[in-house]
């Protein structure tokens, strides 16, 4: 791949990010497989509700992978940590060295967009395996979303008290 002609930098690893690409797609092909196999059907509708509530919990799951402070072990040999962000949130960046896959690998657990895509793809696929299951999942982690919000506006009223 010609990383080089691609950005300013150099620094993009395009070879890095077809292999993901790949891995992503071949997971959700062996997922399709599979699920057809043994005889599953989607859903033949995906209630509004459903939808936000796969989307909250897409949300929590991606920022907990890519943002937490304990969830860094999983991030650490792919990334280092920069600084720390607002309410106890790390800031990551991808290592440098170790070729195209480390780097575009780091890239991908520190953003918390980019980690939504394969959250959101994964609690999908949950949902229409089992729909029951993975609404109780969503609901645990909209349930901690809801209770973030509730820590900053507690926070902001006893700033604004205090102030």
């Amino acid at each position: 791949m010609d990383d080089e002609r691609y950005d300013d930098e150099g620094r993009a690893p395009l070879a890095g990010y077809a292999g993901l690409i790949g891995g992503f797609t071949a997971g959700a092909a062996a997922y399709a497989v599979v699920f057809r196999r043994l005889g599953r059907r989607p859903p033949e509708q995906v209630p509004p509700w459903d939808v936000a509530l796969l989307g909250t919990a897409t949300f929590k799951a991606a920022r907990l992978l890519s943002r937490d402070k304990v969830t860094g072990v999983v991030r650490a040999p792919f990334t280092r940590r920069e600084g720390e962000g607002e309410a106890a949130e790390v800031m990551d960046v991808p290592r440098d060295g170790g070729g195209a896959a480390r780097r575009a690998v780091g890239e991908l657990v520190s953003c918390p967009f980019c980690m939504a895509a394969w959250v959101g793809a994964g609690l999908t696929g949950y949902y229409a395996w089992a729909p029951r299951a993975a609404r109780l999942v969503c609901a645990g982690l909209s349930a901690i979303t809801v209770a973030d919000w509730l820590e900053y506006a507690w926070t902001g009223t006893q700033q604004a008290v205090e102030g």
